[in-house]
């Protein structure tokens, strides 16, 4: 079975999403998430790790 991460950075917060920007493939879309599947205390600018179906700061 092969692991699946991921590296994104917060581009911005609207409301209850954030947009995150793909770090590995910079030209996809942003990604909408919502914020509470995210660690509650991200900003603009936070890198966070995605794998095992969970986000995590990084860096």
């Amino acid at each position: 079975m092969e692991l699946i991460s991921c590296e994104y950075i917060v581009e911005r917060i609207d409301g209850d999403y954030a947009m995150l920007k793909n770090l590995q493939d910079p030209d996809q879309e942003l990604k909408q998430v919502a914020r509470a599947l995210l660690p509650p205390e991200i900003m603009e600018g936070t890198k966070l790790m995605y794998e095992m179906l969970q986000y995590h700061i990084i860096g």
